[in-house]
C-alpha cells in the first residue's frame, strides 16, 4: 500500500486508490487533493473495507464495530444508509460497482486497486539507431527503433464551462493504459490489448477526437496527476480502469474523468465471458460516448450493432500479435506474424489479423529485417485479403496506401487508399502522417503540413509523428519551423539520429556548416567518425560515399550523397541509375532541397516526367 507516513505498527495512515486518497488519521477522504465530504459511520465503513481490500467484510463484523450491542438502532436500514453514502461520495454505483461490492446476505467486498508505493524505475535513454537504408526508414519505420517516451507537448484550451463538467464539451479523449489486476504478469499482453481496442472502437467515432495508443502507451503505470497528462495529450477528458481476468471470465473497470476539473464523471464495471468479450468492447465504447454527449451517426450506430463474432483463440492470439508488433523490433514484428498466423489457422476469416500480417510485413521489409522485394508484395497480399474480407477496415487501407507510395510509386492509388482509410478512421494519426508526407511530395505543401498537425493532434507525445513533423517542415522548404521542431524532439530524445540528421540536413540548406556538421556528428557511424572529426561539409560527405562503397551498401544511397557533394552530372546518371533500380527516395525528387539546383535541366525534367511528378 502507498502511504506518507506509518504509526509505531507500519500501518498506513494514508491510501490511495483511483484518484481518492483516504486519511485515516484525519478521517478524511480526498479527491485529487479536494476534500469530498462523508459522514462518520460511512467513513468506518470503508476504512474497515480498505484494512482487507478483495476480501468480504460481513455484516455483523460492521454492526459489532459501529453499532455496539447497547446500541439500539434499526440496523439493516442503517448499514445500508451509510453504504449508500459511501457510494455516493465514490461516484460508485450498487448495480455495476468499481469500488464496493454487494454480496447478498454476507456482506461487502472493496475490490479497486490500492496504490503501492512508487518505486523509481531508471527511465532507459532513447536509442539512436544505425543509418536508415532509405528515407522511409526515417520518416516512418525508422523512428520505431528509438525508445518512445515523450514527445512534444501540443497545448489545446480544452472548451469546459465554469463550474463542472458538461458532456457537450467533450470534443477529445485520451484512453489511459488499462492497469493489469491479475497477479500473472504474462496476462499483461491483455490488458494492453484490451487498452488499444477500446482506443481503435472509439476512433471509429468522427465527432470524437482520440489519442492514438503511441502516444498514451508512455503514460503506463504513470503517477503523474490527470490534469497534468491531459494537458500534454491535449484532451477534455481521460478514460482510466483496471482490467482482471481469471480463467474463462473478464471484469473491466473503466471511469471518466472530466480533465479540467479531474472530477470524477461516470464509472461502470463489467464482468463477462472472455467469448463475449469483442461485444463487451463494443457496449463499452459506446456507453462511454454516451456519457462524454458524442452523438453517433447512423453508419456508427450500424457499425455498433453489427454482431461481432470473434473464436476466442482467435482473438487471444490476435492479443498477443499486438503485443509484440508494438515492440517495434525486427523480432517483435517476426513474433507478431506468427501469432497473426496463429489467429488466421483457428478462424480463417479473422480479418485483424490479416491487416496485422500485412502490417508486419511491411516494417519488416521497410527496417531491413528482410529483403523489400519478399516482404512488400507479402504485406499487400494480405492487406488485399483483409480489404476482400472487410472493405470498410481502414487498417489494410493504410497500408495499401503506403505500399503504393514508396513501393508502387502509384499516386493516384496512394490519394485513394489514404483518403478512405482517413474517412473510415478519421482518428488515425499514422494514416494522416503518411498523407502529409505525400501531399508534400507531389508539390502540396500546405495540404501536408495541414495533414502533419492532425496527426500531431491525435498523435502528441508520439516520436513518430513529431519526425515526421520535421521531415514534412523540411520538405515545403520551412527550415526554421523544421529546426525548431527537431530541437523540441532533442530536448526530449536527446539521442535521437533521426532528429539530428535533419537538423544537419536543415542548417546545410541555410549555410550554417558548423551546426550542420555538429549535428551530423551525432548522427554519423563509427565508421564516418574515424580519425579527426571532418573540417567541412565536402569532407563529411566524402567519408560517407567512402563508407558506402566500402561497405557495399545499397547505391541508392549515392545519388543522395553525390547530390551533397555537388556533382551535378554523376548525380543525374545516378539518379537516371535509381529510376530504372526503383530506388526508394525518388518520391520526393520533386521536392527534395538537395536536388533544388538540377530543377532547370532537361535530364531532371524528364525524370520528373517519368515518375509522373
Amino acid at each position: 500500500m502507498r502511504h506518507d507516513s506509518a504509526s509505531a505498527d507500519s500501518s498506513p495512515t494514508v491510501i490511495r486508490f483511483a484518484g481518492f486518497e483516504v486519511d485515516l488519521r484525519a478521517a478524511e477522504v480526498r479527491q485529487r487533493g479536494v476534500k469530498v465530504r462523508l459522514q462518520n459511520q460511512p467513513f468506518q465503513i470503508l476504512q474497515m473495507l480498505l484494512e482487507r481490500p478483495g476480501q468480504i467484510v460481513t455484516r455483523d463484523e460492521i454492526r459489532s464495530r459501529i453499532w455496539p450491542a447497547d446500541t439500539f438502532v434499526d440496523f439493516e436500514h442503517s448499514v445500508n444508509t451509510a453504504v449508500k453514502k459511501l457510494r455516493q461520495a465514490l461516484g460508485d454505483r450498487a448495480e455495476n460497482p468499481v469500488f464496493i461490492e454487494t454480496l447478498p446476505r454476507q456482506g461487502f467486498r472493496f475490490i479497486a486497486a490500492i496504490d503501492e508505493p512508487p518505486k523509481t524505475v531508471p527511465v532507459p535513454a532513447p536509442i539512436s539507431g544505425p543509418q536508415p537504408r532509405n528515407y522511409r526508414k526515417y520518416v516512418m519505420a525508422g523512428t520505431l527503433t528509438l525508445a518512445v517516451a515523450a514527445g512534444f507537448i501540443f497545448l489545446r484550451v480544452a472548451s469546459f464551462r465554469s463550474g463542472g463538467f458538461s458532456p457537450n464539451t467533450v470534443h477529445s479523449i485520451a484512453v489511459l493504459p488499462l492497469v493489469n489486476l491479475s497477479s500473472d504478469p504474462n496476462e499483461e499482453y491483455f490488458s494492453e490489448g484490451m487498452t488499444s481496442e477500446l482506443i481503435t472502437d472509439l476512433a471509429r467515432f468522427s465527432r470524437l477526437q482520440v489519442i492514438s495508443h503511441t502516444s498514451v502507451k508512455r503514460y503506463k503505470d504513470s503517477k503523474r496527476p490527470l490534469p497534468e497528462i491531459a494537458r500534454e495529450l491535449g484532451v477534455d477528458a481521460v478514460i482510466e480502469g483496471t482490467v482482471m481476468r481469471s480463467g474463462n471470465r473478464a471484469r473491466i473497470s473503466v471511469q471518466l474523468i472530466d480533465a479540467r476539473s479531474d472530477r470524477h464523471v461516470w464509472a461502470n464495471s463489467y464482468d463477462r465471458d472472455v467469448r463475449d468479450i469483442l461485444s463487451l468492447q463494443a457496449e463499452l465504447a459506446q456507453n462511454i460516448a454516451t456519457e462524454a454527449g458524442v452523438h453517433l451517426t447512423a453508419s456508427e450506430q450500424a457499425r455498433l450493432a453489427k454482431k461481432r463474432v470473434a473464436d476466442p483463440a482467435a482473438h487471444e492470439a490476435l492479443l498477443k500479435g499486438d503485443f509484440y508488433w508494438n515492440r517495434s523490433t525486427c523480432t517483435g514484428f517476426r513474433q507478431a506474424v506468427e501469432y497473426y498466423q496463429q489467429a488466421i489457422n483457428t478462424d480463417p476469416s479473422y480479418v485483424p489479423a490479416y491487416a496485422g500480417i500485412g502490417d508486419s510485413y511491411f516494417y519488416l521489409a521497410d527496417m531491413g529485417c528482410m529483403p523489400q522485394q519478399e516482404g512488400f508484395p507479402k504485406s499487400k497480399q494480405f492487406a488485399l485479403k483483409a480489404v476482400e474480407l472487410d472493405p470498410d477496415l481502414p487498417d489494410a487501407h493504410t497500408i495499401l496506401g503506403t505500399l503504393a507510395f514508396y513501393y508502387e510509386w502509384d499516386w493516384a492509388r496512394t490519394d485513394k487508399e489514404l483518403q478512405q482509410a482517413i474517412a473510415l478512421d478519421p482518428n488515425d494519426g499514422g494514416a494522416h502522417a503518411s498523407f502529409a508526407i505525400y501531399l508534400t511530395a507531389i508539390g502540396r505543401p500546405a495540404d501536408g503540413l495541414a495533414e502533419i498537425r492532425k496527426a500531431q493532434q491525435l498523435d502528441p507525445v508520439s516520436q513518430m509523428s513529431n519526425i515526421t513533423s520535421t521531415y514534412v517542415f523540411y520538405l515545403a522548404h520551412q527550415f526554421d519551423q523544421a529546426i525548431a521542431a527537431a530541437k523540441r524532439i532533442l530536448e526530449l530524445y536527446p539521442q535521437s539520429g533521426a532528429a539530428y540528421y535533419w537538423l544537419g540536413q536543415c542548417y546545410e540548406q541555410q549555410g550554417k556548416v558548423q551546426e550542420a556538421l555538429a549535428a551530423y556528428r551525432h548522427a554519423s557511424t563509427v565508421e564516418e567518425l574515424q580519425g579527426r572529426p571532418p573540417q567541412s561539409l565536402r569532407e563529411f560527405w566524402q567519408r560517407k560515399s567512402a563508407v558506402q562503397r566500402a561497405s557495399k551498401q545499397d547505391a541508392c544511397l549515392q545519388m543522395q550523397t553525390s547530390a551533397h557533394l555537388g556533382n551535378r552530372e554523376t548525380t543525374l546518371d545516378l539518379l537516371e541509375w535509381g529510376f530504372q533500380h526503383h530506388c526508394d527516395g525518388l518520391q520526393f525528387l520533386k521536392v527534395e532541397p538537395i536536388y533544388d539546383n538540377l530543377r532547370d535541366d532537361a535530364r531532371y525534367k524528364n525524370l520528373l516526367s517519368r515518375l509522373g511528378l
